[in-house]
């Protein structure tokens, strides 16, 4: 299995991302980033390479597009061992990326707040980090997937003894736990709209 050499690192919940960033810097693994969490990690010292910079375009609408590209998805879903796709990775610049950590924004805790409008719900609705997270784990022989905080630890731990890299029974558990993230998050966002009807 191949060292981890370049992890994406797009959060909503901050907690415990600077050590977790410093970690995977410490045993040579490049970091890219969006806005916010990139600004968190540039002002901690910790060397990151913006997402738009890897895509030469820019976020927009809001922020609302700033992941979803193929020379995102192409380096998570590239398969590693097969060759065709080794030449397709080449042909077209695409840096794979080897680690995926994401959280989503948190819908159902703005949803539980009282007074908070539809339009204010809507843009709580995670879409490029769904499909981060879904394009790693289906891809989770080649990439890790982290969607917990608690996982930080655990995950620098596994790669340390493990040479840079985990177990398949470490990864296709990670798989396991984001799709099970992404059906709960999907579920909470189908109850709060069924509920506007």
């Amino acid at each position: 299995m191949a060292k981890a050499a370049r992890a994406l690192i797009s959060v909503s919940d901050k907690t415990g991302v600077e050590d977790f960033a410093r970690g995977l810097v410490a045993m040579g693994v490049e970091i890219i980033s969006t806005g916010g969490t990139a600004r968190i990690l540039n002002a901690a010292g910790i060397p990151v390479r913006q997402v738009s910079e890897l895509t030469g375009f820019p976020e927009i609408l809001g922020g609302r597009v700033k992941t979803l590209h193929p020379k995102i998805h192409g380096g998570i879903l590239a398969v590693r061992n097969s060759i065709d796709q080794a030449k397709e990775v080449k042909k077209h610049g695409i840096p794979l990326i080897d680690l995926v950590a994401v959280n989503l924004y948190p819908f159902e805790e703005t949803v539980s707040k009282s007074g908070v409008t539809v339009p204010e719900a809507i843009e709580q609705i995670d879409i490029g980090g769904v499909c981060l997270i879904r394009a790693a784990a289906k891809n989770w022989k080649d990439v890790i997937v982290v969607t917990s905080t608690a996982d930080y630890g655990p995950v620098l731990k596994g790669l340390s003894d493990g040479g840079g890299s985990l177990s398949d029974e470490k990864r296709l558990e990670l798989a396991a736990r984001g799709f099970e993230h992404t059906a709960a998050y999907d579920t909470a966002i189908s109850a709060y709209l069924k509920k506007q009807i």
